[in-house]
């Protein structure tokens, strides 16, 4: 999301199915720690990691980048691991330019363990570019993937093979641009309009391909478009002739979203994040109410017939009731190996003022039997010193969660990578910040 507009989700992506990675990593996670520049100002962190070590991390840096001078504010900047976390290179901007860059996301191919690909919105219309690196990041060849020549929003990138998807946002239209030789070329769908009054103002949460080529992208449909109203349909577009027709699954409505003083538009709405497993199984990982103005619940779903039925949803939260949950994230590796992780304010109830009682956290649980059955609960979020934002007592937890979405990875080793936003408000400055388990 371009911070400051008035459209905001709270999304998070974790797409392609690395086939290399079986197993459910044990143990907790590595404490805390602080990616990007210490002063921020550090937006909506993307994450991948490859067949070879390697871990890549990208955001929305906000202000000057002294290696950069001549960089827009906002830029993209890459920091990368070839130690599967334990040490990180300095970061860089990915794409070097005057003009403003947003949203990026980034992925690698899960049949060669080693193509990045990466997608990001270009200048004041947002135009939407995927870019494409097969010496580990170093170097980029980009292209324009969209001819609107209009405001576009939220891209969400989703990779297997030859076969890459952009689904993303045009007012109240709903796109995807695809690509079927790798990112050479390119060609761009309708995937919905608003002409179905269940949709609305629709934008993509999260995507996947699974082993047959079907491509899933989950979105969640304001069907109210003055403004963060409910009801709120939690829905998933597929196609299986690549990218060419779509069919549409609502999974579930919610009610309109707690409102947050300060914050962009449905700041704390609906929000979704999908995977698909090492199994073609699908998973749906969404946060909604059932009361206008209530706090949210963390959802999970499945389907087992490549997205054509969904299971009954189920409460992925251990959270007390009242606790706002918010900010999906999902990811997942061999058949019934899921993980999920959200953020909720369950340390200290934010009641959306800006009255500094907010103690919010990241919370993390995986399932080695697709979301039947789930493990103890993880707190990934910790104290660090040093952090105005950040609070050890009299319960530990952050301001706020600093922008829209968060992800989830795993690794060569089959280890969860983890990313995340904090900062002392909606506005920041925020920073990234990473840990492993």
């Amino acid at each position: 999301m371009r911070r400051g507009l008035v459209v905001g989700l709270l999304v998070s992506l974790v797409v392609a199915t690395p086939s290399w990675a079986t197993a459910v990593a044990s143990g907790s996670f590595t404490k805390p720690v602080q990616l990007g520049f210490k002063a921020g100002d550090d937006w909506e962190p993307a994450i991948a990691a490859d067949r070879f070590g390697h871990v890549y991390a990208m955001w929305t840096h906000y202000g000057s980048d002294p290696d950069c001078p001549s960089c827009a504010s906002p830029h993209s900047e890459l920091q990368v691991s070839a130690d599967g976390g334990r040490t990180w290179s300095s970061p860089r901007a990915a794409w070097p330019t005057g003009a403003r860059q947003d949203d990026p996301q980034i992925e690698v191919d899960p049949v060669d363990g080693r193509t990045l690909y990466a997608s990001f919105m270009l200048g004041n219309k947002a135009s939407m570019y995927v870019a494409k690196s097969t010496d580990f990041g170093q170097t980029w060849n980009s292209v324009l993937v969209e001819s609107l020549q209009r405001g576009t929003d939220k891209d969400i990138l989703a990779v297997r093979g030859q076969d890459v998807y952009l689904a993303y946002n045009a007012v109240q239209k709903i796109y995807a641009s695809v690509s079927h030789d790798g990112g050479a070329t390119w060609s761009m769908n309708h995937v919905v309009s608003n002409t179905n009054s269940k949709l609305g103002w629709s934008l993509p949460g999260g995507g996947g391909v699974d082993s047959q080529g079907n491509v899933y992208f989950a979105w969640e449909g304001y069907t109210q478009n003055g403004g963060a109203k409910g009801p709120v349909n939690i829905f998933v577009s597929r196609s299986t002739d690549g990218g060419a027709t779509w069919t549409v699954s609502q999974v579930d409505v919610s009610q309109a979203p707690r409102s947050c003083t300060g914050c962009g538009w449905a700041y704390w709405g609906p929000g979704t994040a999908l995977a698909v497993d090492g199994g073609d199984n699908v998973y749906l990982l969404y946060n909604a109410n059932r009361v206008d103005g209530a706090a949210d619940r963390m959802f999970f779903s499945r389907s087992s017939d490549h997205g054509v039925t969904w299971s009954a949803p189920a409460d992925a939260s251990l959270a007390p009731s009242g606790a706002n949950n918010l900010f999906p994230a999902a990811t997942a590796a061999g058949a019934g190996d899921v993980r999920v992780a959200w953020m909720d304010d369950r340390n200290g109830f934010d009641d959306g003022t800006g009255s500094g009682a907010a103690r919010w956290n990241v919370y993390y649980r995986s399932s080695s039997d697709g979301g039947r059955t789930w493990s103890a609960e993880d707190q990934v979020s910790r104290y660090v010193a040093g952090y105005p934002y950040k609070f050890s007592t009299p319960k530990d937890g952050f301001l706020m969660p600093y922008g829209d979405y968060f992800e989830l990875a795993v690794d060569s080793a089959g280890a969860t990578q983890a990313i995340w936003g904090e900062g002392p408000s909606y506005a920041g400055p925020g920073n990234v910040w990473y840990a492993r388990r």
